[in-house]
C-alpha cells in the first residue's frame, strides 16, 4: 500500500504515524502536510520535519495545560510523542550517543508521561523487576474500582517503544473493559537506550517476571491474562507461552516463526552462506553496499546491529539464530491467535506457526481490501483490533 511515497519504508512508516489517528495518536492535516515537506528516502529531512511537526504540537499541548485545557492538553501531547518516536526512526548510525536520537526518544517519553497524566481513565508508570535492575512500563486501568479485570499484556516488537502501547492496543483494550500492561523488553525503548539491555531469545526470562509483578496487582485477573506481541514480539510471546502456561489466550500480531531463517532468506544464497561460516571479509562489504542501495535494508540492519549489541551486519544476522519456534511450539498450551495480513513482510510466517501448534490456534487472514493488508495491519489498526478482541471475549474463561 503505497501512502504519501514511493519510498516503500518511508511509506509504511508513514502509514504506521498517520494509523494512530484513530487513538488520539496522530491527525491526518498534520501527517499530510509533514510528509509533504519530506524528500523521498531523504533520512534527514524525515528527522528535521517530524522533529518540527513534533515541537510544535508539544508547544500547543504545553499552552493548553498551562491554561488549564487538560483535554486539549493530552490530545495535543500524545501527538506530540508519536511524531518524535517517528523522527528519529531513521537515526541509527550511533543513537546511544547521537545527541538528535537521544533528544528525540526522551522528549517522545516526557510528552506521553504528561498526557498518560491527563487521561480519564487511570495510567500508572511501573517497574517490573527483572534479573538486578528493572523493565520500565505502564499499566493502564479501566478504572480505579479495584475490581479484578482481564488484562492483555504487551510485548511490543523490533523497533517500537512502550509509549507507544497505548495508541497500538491498550485503548482499544480500555475500551472493551480490558486492562493493559505494557513494558520496553531488552533490546526496547528505554531498556535499550537508558540501560543498554539487548534483545535476547529466551523470551521466558523476560517475560516470567512480568507475570509475576502481574500477580501482584489486584486489578488483574490472574485467570484472564491474555499476551499480546506486537511485530517480533509475536515471536517473543509464543517463545515464552511455551515456558510461562499462567496465560490464559496468546496473540501473535505478526505470527513470526522462524526470524533467522526470514533474515537469512532474504540474502541471495552466497551471502548466506559467508555470513554463516564467519566468512565477515566477503559479507559486511556486500552488507554495506546494500544499506547505500536500500533504505529498509540501510535501517534494518543498523537497527539490528543496535538493538542486538552486535559488532558488525554480520554479527546481527547471526545473533538471530535462536530466534525461532521450531523447537518449542508444540509445547504452547495456551489458546492462540494468528493474525497474517496479506502483504506483511513475512509471508508464510503465520501459516507456519499455526501448523506448528499443538494447542488450540487460530488463523486470521488480513486481505489488503479490508484495509489491513500491511505489517501489523497498520492502515487497519481497529479491523485487527475487533478481530483480536472478539476472539478473547470467546476464549478467556468467563468471570
Amino acid at each position: 500500500m503505497k501512502f504519501l511515497f514511493d519510498d516503500e519504508s518511508f511509506s509504511f512508516e508513514t502509514l504506521r504515524t498517520a494509523c494512530f489517528a484513530g487513538y488520539g495518536g496522530a491527525d491526518l492535516g498534520e501527517v499530510l502536510v509533514t510528509a509533504r515537506a519530506i524528500g523521498d528516502g531523504d533520512e534527514a529531512s524525515w528527522h528535521r520535519e517530524w522533529r518540527a511537526t513534533a515541537e510544535r504540537v508539544e508547544a500547543a499541548g504545553r499552552r493548553a495545560l498551562a491554561g488549564g485545557h487538560r483535554v486539549s492538553a493530552r490530545e495535543d501531547l500524545l501527538r506530540a510523542s508519536n511524531y518524535y518516536r517517528t523522527s528519529e526512526f531513521y537515526l541509527r548510525d550511533n543513537p546511544f550517543d547521537d545527541t538528535d536520537a537521544k533528544d528525540a526518544s526522551q522528549r517522545a517519553r516526557a510528552t506521553f508521561a504528561a498526557a498518560a497524566e491527563l487521561m480519564d481513565t487511570p495510567v500508572e508508570a511501573v517497574a517490573i523487576p527483572y534479573e538486578d535492575t528493572t523493565l520500565p512500563g505502564y499499566l493502564f486501568l479501566v478504572d480505579d474500582s479495584g475490581i479484578p479485570r482481564p488484562t492483555v499484556v504487551f510485548t511490543s516488537g523490533f523497533d517500537s517503544i512502550v509509549e507507544e502501547a497505548y495508541v497500538a492496543v491498550a485503548a482499544a483494550a480500555l475500551r472493551r473493559g480490558y486492562n493493559c500492561l505494557a513494558y520496553d523488553g531488552p533490546g526496547q525503548g528505554a531498556a535499550l537506550r537508558e540501560q543498554r539491555l539487548f534483545f535476547r531469545p529466551d523470551w521466558e526470562h523476560v517475560l516470567t517476571p512480568v507475570i509475576d509483578y502481574a500477580y501482584t496487582r489486584p486489578e488483574i485477573d490472574r485467570d484472564r491474562i491474555a499476551l499480546h506481541g506486537y511485530s517480533l514480539g509475536g515471536l517473543l510471546v509464543a517463545r515464552a507461552a511455551a515456558f510461562e502456561h499462567r496465560v490464559a489466550a496468546v496473540v501473535a500480531d505478526g505470527g513470526l516463526y522462524d526470524y533467522h531463517a526470514v533474515n537469512l532468506g532474504a540474502c541471495p544464497p552466497f551471502l548466506a552462506e559467508w555470513v554463516t561460516d564467519r566468512l565477515d571479509d566477503r559479507s559486511e562489504p556486500v552488507l554495506a553496499a546494500l544499506t547505500a542501495a536500500d533504505t529498509a535494508i540501510r535501517w534494518a540492519l543498523r537497527n539490528g546491529k543496535w538493538t542486538f549489541g552486535a559488532d558488525s551486519f554480520s554479527d546481527y544476522l547471526r545473533r538471530t539464530e535462536g530466534y525461532s519456534l521450531a523447537a518449542v511450539a508444540h509445547r504452547i498450551t495456551a489458546p492462540t491467535l494468528i493474525f497474517d495480513p496479506e502483504n506483511d513482510m513475512f509471508a508464510g510466517e503465520p501459516e507456519r506457526l499455526h501448523r506448528a501448534l499443538r494447542c488450540p490456534s487460530t488463523l486470521i487472514s488480513l486481505p489488503e481490501n479490508e484495509g489491513a493488508g500491511e505489517h501489523c495491519s497498520y492502515g487497519g489498526r481497529a479491523t485487527l483490533h475487533q478481530h483480536m478482541f472478539d476472539w478473547l471475549d470467546e476464549t478467556l474463561p468467563r468471570a
